[in-house]
């Protein structure tokens, strides 16, 4: 009933302020209210008339033509193929019926675009298909193809769950009572299974949900009074798409959650890709699997996606705004506005308070801050990163060094950020003759991860969209990099005694085709290991960063050792973390200065002593929580 009231009062609002719009209907749409018109020409110019009126409500508020007066897919392909001019070289064309929008991918988007618009407003009168018009990636991904050609098979279940999220964001407040608290489920003194729950009386909002990557059987605690049932939280929000943070998503839906996933949309696709490879490998290697791929396809049904500064109702009481987290493609800080002004809590996920080659650096500028909870991996008093540029110039001197001995860099890294970061730093070096021009070799998922890289130009940093569309020079696509797509390609790339660069799945050597490589070159003093990313505890990686030489391997139900006379060397600087200096620094760099820090993600040293040196610093309540520990903030 109070779901009703609500959107009763909306609906009369909407039709006395929209007077000159013919209103076929206003539907709740996950967060968003729907004003569907019937005359698709009431679309043009209805912009700034929405936006007061979305002020106006503090609603997310969206007008598309009403289904019936849409032309069917297939002949409104045809009316655009001759709306736009052949020059503009159309790659596809996609319908989202969801969202009454029609998706056009040219290599000269502009030409699509036309005039001042001329030719959007010919599309949207003649077709009443919204156009949103997109660059044609360098790179195909299958992931987004699939992606789009899934959730349009499921396009009617969709309609009914973001009608049930609408409904339930919209219930109404029923308590009195103020107050806020998180508790802790993962990820506290710890690296890996981050997972926090964000309460109020009205509302539960789960922050990521991730898996411990150095001992899988360690989950997140959800077991406890808090979360259950599963299904009495209103949310789930997804930072950034490494499994340490989305892992155990679709565990949620396998035990009774049906609510929404809020993520970026390079979060949702980066998010499918690792979590499917997370499966995959895990069957391979003769290990249990969390769960199936249904339930993967469960939770990508639920996601809703978000652009960074749009401010959105996720629960009755709860406002989400996500900003640029600079980690990786799509990464999030997660900014919570609690009540009318009750309250505001931000999540840092994993950051980089530093401009990297792919990303600009994190945000800082928040409206309001009460508290802050943010990351420690390297927040230690000793945790001093060298610059990018330090970083760079001593990876080039390890692959000459390597290079002149005849030997291999063998270079384990994350598929989604150190991959690209050093796919781009290799590019320059070979063209500007830094480095020789050796086959730069990527296996596992690194290019489809680059190629999502590609479709979201508008997520990377300004100086890389200007090389690459207005300068002509996309490193993603370099033809230095080859692509290991099969066992044999791998074999083949091993047996090669010429000198290599390989970058390979995982970054902590704990699975993944990595391991094929590094059993294979390890014995050889001429090749070089080389470790770009954080190695956490318990890994593969720590060991040999620790100087181990003799690593045991299973091998046809025995253990075979690898003795590792390879040289190893660490090149820090190329983390997508903030070192200790950054951390403080981006405290210091807040516009709104919070009330409580609470550090998070990193061991257990790390997050007391960078909770101690902000306190010091800025005279701020810290605290450095536990795991199943609940901190009230208000």
């Amino acid at each position: 009933m109070a779901t009703r009231k609500v959107l009763n009062e909306l609906k009369e609002k909407i039709r006395s302020f929209l007077t000159n719009i013919k209103i076929k209907s206003i539907e709740f749409e996950g967060p968003n209210l729907v004003v569907y018109v019937e005359d698709p020409k009431q679309l043009l110019g209805s912009g700034d008339i929405i936006k007061r009126l979305a002020k106006d409500l503090r609603k997310r508020i969206i007008v598309r033509a009403d289904p019936k007066s849409r032309k069917p897919p297939g002949e409104a392909e045809e009316i655009i193929k001759q709306v736009v001019p052949e020059e503009a070289k159309i790659t596809s064309i996609f319908f989202d019926e969801e969202n009454g929008e029609v998706i056009i991918e040219a290599e000269k988007p502009g030409i699509v675009i036309g005039k001042r618009g001329k030719t959007l407003r010919e599309i949207i009168m003649e077709t009443g298909w919204s156009p949103k018009v997109v660059r044609t990636p360098p790179i195909r991904s299958k992931t987004i193809e699939d992606i789009r050609n899934y959730l349009l098979s499921v396009r009617e279940e969709r309609k009914e769950i973001l009608k049930k999220v609408g409904e339930r964001i919209h219930r109404g407040t029923i308590y009195e009572d103020k107050w806020v608290r998180i508790t802790f489920l993962g990820g506290s003194r710890e690296v890996g299974r981050s997972c926090y729950l964000l309460q109020t009386p009205e509302s539960k909002i789960m922050i990521d949900c991730g898996v411990n990557v150095s001992n899988l059987n360690q989950t997140p605690y959800l077991y406890v009074p808090e979360v259950a049932p599963l299904d009495s939280i209103d949310a789930v929000v997804v930072t950034h798409a490494h499994l340490d943070h989305c892992g155990l998503i679709p565990i949620l839906y396998k035990y009774g959650y049906k609510g929404p996933i809020y993520l970026t949309q390079p979060t949702r696709d980066l998010m499918v890709l690792l979590q499917l490879d997370f499966i995959d490998v895990a069957v391979k290697e003769g290990g249990v699997t969390p769960y199936e791929s249904q339930h993967i396809r469960e939770a990508l049904k639920h996601s809703i996606t978000l652009d960074y500064g749009v401010v959105t109702d996720i629960a009755p009481d709860v406002r989400l705004t996500f900003y640029n987290a600079g980690h990786i493609l799509g990464s999030a800080i997660a900014h919570f506005h609690i009540g009318e002004g009750l309250y505001n809590v931000a999540f840092t996920g994993d950051f980089k308070f530093e401009r990297t080659r792919l990303f600009d650096k994190a945000e800082t500028n928040f409206p309001r801050l009460e508290a802050l909870v943010m990351e420690a991996t390297y927040g230690g008093s000793e945790d001093f990163q060298p610059s990018r540029k330090e970083a760079e110039e001593k990876l080039i001197e390890v692959i000459n060094k390597t290079v002149s001995r005849g030997g291999k860099v063998l270079i384990p890294a994350f598929a989604v950020g150190r991959s690209q970061e050093v796919m781009i730093v290799l590019e320059e070096a070979i063209r500007e003759k830094k480095i020789p021009e050796v086959p730069v070799y990527l296996d596992g998922m690194i290019y489809e991860a680059t190629a999502i890289h590609t479709a979201y130009p508008e997520y990377l940093n300004a100086h890389l969209r200007d090389l690459i569309f207005h300068q002509g020079v996309n490193p993603f696509i370099s033809e230095s990099f080859v692509r290991v797509d099969s066992a044999s390609k791998r074999d083949e790339v091993i047996n090669d005694k010429s000198p290599a660069v390989i970058i390979a799945t995982s970054g902590m050597l704990n699975g993944g085709p990595v391991m094929e490589y590094f059993k294979a070159l390890a014995p050889d003093e001429k090749n070089t290991l080389v470790l770009v990313g954080y190695q956490a505890e318990g890994t593969l990686g720590r060991r040999i960063q620790k100087g181990w030489k003799e690593v045991p391997f299973p091998s046809n139900g025995k253990r075979e050792v690898v003795y590792v006379n390879m040289e190893v060397v660490t090149v820090d600087g190329f983390s997508g973390h903030s070192d200790r200096r950054q951390l403080i620094n981006y405290v210091k760099s807040l516009s709104s200065k919070p009330e409580k820090i609470l550090t998070v993600h990193g061991d257990e040293g790390k997050c007391i002593e960078l909770a101690s040196a902000i306190y010091k610093t800025f005279r701020v309540e810290t605290r450095a929580p536990m795991n199943l520990e609940t901190v009230r903030l208000l």
